[in-house]
Formats: C-alpha cells, structure tokens, sequence
C-alpha cells in the first residue's frame, strides 16, 4: 500500500465519485442520502450500495457499445457482488449473469435472470455444478480443460441432454495487473492452452454428442488499466476464429470476458467506450454473438463500507483504529489494494491534514486500510467510508475473530432499504455443535 505518489486530495476523490458530495450539516452524501443518517440508524460497520449508481453504471457500458453500433449480451461476473438486490437491479437493466459456481447459479436465477442469459465460468466445476447447470439449459459453460469437457459430454449423455459449451482460452498474455488476478498466462490455472484449440475444437465437434460447441471464451485479469493487453488478448482470439474457419468448423460466438478497471486511486483507468472500440476492432467483423461479463466496474463504485474510529492510539506512528476490519473489506490485506477515505462529517480542509495509518480491529498485522494517509483529523467516534467498496467487499467478508457479518443497505433515491441484517453472535454460535461424547459425563 504504500507509495510515492502523493495522495489523492479529497476533493479529487469527491471529482472521482459523482455519486458522493458533502452537504453541510448533512455530510457525505451518496446519491442524495446521508451516510451519517445511515450509519445511525444502521450501526457500524454498515455496506451502503447504491442502486442508482449501479443502473447508471450500467447504462453507460450498454451505452458505449450502442455508440459503436456494437449488439452485445451483458452478464454481470456475479463474483464481484452476489445480493440478490444488486441482480435484480442489474436484470432490470437487461443484464445476465457470469457465475463461477452453483451457489452463484441459484443466486441468478432467484434474482429472476433467465437461464438462457447465464454463462457458467471457472476451473472447478464439480459433476452436481455441471447437472444442475445442463438441468436448467443455461445459456453457455465455458470449458476451462479436456477433463471438464469429457466429465461434461458423459453427463450430458447420461441426462439425455445437450450442453451449450464454448472453451475458454488461455492465450497466454500477461494482463498487466496485481498477480493475484491474472488470469490469462500459461502459468495461470484457468483456460486451455490457445495452441491446443483447434485440434480439440474438431475432436470436440465430432466425437462428443451431448455438447453444442458454439465459440470460444477469454477472460485475461481484473482491474486492467491499458489497452494493450485488452487488444493483444482480441487479437489472438479473431486469428484462433479465423483458423478455425479456414479448416471448416463453426463459430458463433465469442465471450470476451470483463476486467475493465477503475481508479481506486490515481490510475488514469479508461472508460467502457475504450474496451467497445478494442472489442469492435478486433472481433467486430467476424459475424459472431459478442458477450462481455463486467464486475468491478459496476460494482465498485456503487457501494462503500462505513466504519467508526474506536481509538486513535500515539505510537510510533498515530493509529486511527476503526470497528471494520479486514474480516469485512479483505482487499487491503489481500492485494495490497488502495481505497479512498473520507470523512462522514463535512470536512473544514479537503487538502488534508493529520498523517495516519487506518487500521482494523483484526489480531493480525495486515489489517490496515492505510498507511501514512493524509487525512482530516479524526477522533474516537468520527465516521468514515471506504470507498469503492461495492466489489469483492460483501462477497469476500468472513467471520474471523467471531465477528458476526455486518449489516448491508441499498439505497434507491429517496428510498433504502436493509438488505441483509446484521448478523447476530448467537446466529453464530447456533451453526455449530458439540458431539456428543464431549457433553456425555
């Protein structure tokens, strides 16, 4: 986390986020709703997500590839934020779903996404994924290996159906972001080698009747910031269709998958018009179905996550210590990730002022939100929200040092909504049991 580049103001935060804005008394406010209002009525620590940033999200990816007079199928990578409120929103706009296993699955489709518009990713598919899958006749699996596939074509058989396949490609291109989310180099666990495809491809389509081989699937990272890789992984994937072609077998369609980033920080991350013209450029011309699969950059700035400072402790450094921990926001522990900072109450500075170190309440040294970060100052019983918190927040909290999961709202103009209740330690405790031979005298 730490860095040389200077923070960014908070005012520039405030630039970055159009959805957030202080207004006097009332504080931060996020669409037009007081956080403080809901930190109060909520408790901390509290998720906030928004439902109408997250359908303006969404309207300006759709509205990017219109603008290239582009069709494209939109599924949501449901791995990024799973609520079945945030699905529905997302469906209302025309949204399917990307799921990566059948606990997503059955998330999509009691959120009212239809079978046809859900696309099953991921490397470890067990044989009761795949059945439930091939049972419902969802739109597309994405064969992440030749094992999958045979487990896949057996179990198709077997239940007198057919699946709708596409293989995911590994095109082994480095997606230029944290290693922990690269997903397209050879080394990497995801996909089948891009040299192997064609020989595959025809065994496939000769020899294996309980699938329907329409196209090919890429998915090269999460959180990409450049062109580049988004470019060199297309262009690999049109010159595979195009040898394909050449040698008489069909494809029909191509999932491009997501990754398109957002400035957590200062990245000078690029608009969805950015990953519409790459896309066009490079497949545009080859008469295929296109499907993208979004997460992050629907998600993530949709939703913070609202903390109380318990504590702030002099030390070697001054430690403003907050009731979140990286039992609900596990990103900065996990990828070093940065995210911004502000204070509910209206700031009399935005420049910044005090040098901190945000940390959790965790027993572990990597619960920190933040190292030497310029804040105004804070003290015990200020509020605080981390930003761009609505992806891989929610989804990826746990319960370490028996610390129940916190309360989520959705907020809808002028209306909200408690979307998921604070669990409660005795919700807790009840999940487990003692055997017996430890209870009998």
């Amino acid at each position: 986390m730490t860095s040389t580049r200077p923070d960014p103001t908070l005012q520039t935060l405030l630039n970055n986020h159009p959805n957030l804005s202080y207004e006097g008394d009332r504080g931060l406010v996020m669409d037009g709703t007081s956080l403080t209002d809901l930190a109060t009525q909520h408790d901390t620590p509290c998720w906030v997500i928004s439902a109408d940033t997250l359908r303006r999200r969404a309207r300006a990816l759709q509205d990017a590839f219109r603008a290239r007079d582009l069709p494209v199928h939109c599924h949501f990578a449901v791995k990024a934020q799973d609520h079945q409120a945030c699905l529905t929103v997302l469906a209302q706009c025309g949204f399917g779903a990307d799921v990566v296993s059948g606990g997503e699955l059955r998330r999509a489709l009691a959120a009212g996404i239809r079978a046809r518009d859900i696309v099953f990713s991921g490397i470890g598919k067990t044989d009761k994924e795949l059945e439930l899958a091939i049972r419902h006749q969802i739109g597309q699996i994405n064969v992440e290996s030749v094992e999958e596939l045979h487990r896949l074509d057996a179990l198709a058989r077997k239940m007198q159906q057919r699946a709708r396949i596409a293989f995911r490609v590994n095109p082994d291109i480095d997606a230029q972001t944290h290693s922990k989310i690269t997903t397209g180099r050879a080394e990497d666990k995801f996909g089948i080698a891009h040299d192997a495809i064609p020989a595959l491809y025809r065994k496939t389509m000769t020899d294996m009747p309980g699938v329907e081989l329409v196209g090919l699937a890429v998915h090269l990272g999460s959180q990409m910031v450049t062109e580049g890789p988004f470019r060199k992984g297309y262009e690999r994937i049109a010159a595979l269709v195009r040898t394909l072609r050449e040698n008489g077998m069909s494809v029909t369609d191509i999932d491009c998958g997501g990754g398109l980033g957002i400035p957590y920080r200062d990245e000078q991350a690029p608009p969805p018009s950015m990953l519409a013209d790459v896309i066009a450029d490079t497949l545009g011309d080859l008469g295929v179905r296109l499907h993208v699969e979004p997460g992050r950059w629907l998600a993530a700035p949709s939703g913070v996550l609202l903390g109380r400072v318990i504590d702030v402790k002099e030390a070697a450094r001054r430690f403003v210590i907050i009731d979140a921990g990286m039992n609900d926001l596990v990103r900065p522990a996990m990828y070093d990730s940065w995210h911004g900072i502000l204070p509910l109450r209206t700031p009399e500075d935005t420049t910044g002022g005090d040098v901190v170190d945000v940390v959790g309440p965790i027993c572990e040294s990597s619960d920190i939100f933040a190292r030497q970060r310029h804040l105004p100052p804070l003290k015990k019983g200020d509020l605080i929200a981390l930003l761009d918190a609505g992806a891989y927040g929610t989804v990826m909290s746990s319960t370490y040092n028996s610390r129940p999961l916190a309360a989520q709202v959705m907020i809808d103009g002028q209306r909200q909504a408690l979307i998921r209740r604070r669990q409660t330690l005795d919700e807790l405790l009840a999940q487990e049991t003692i055997p017996d031979w430890l209870t009998t005298p």
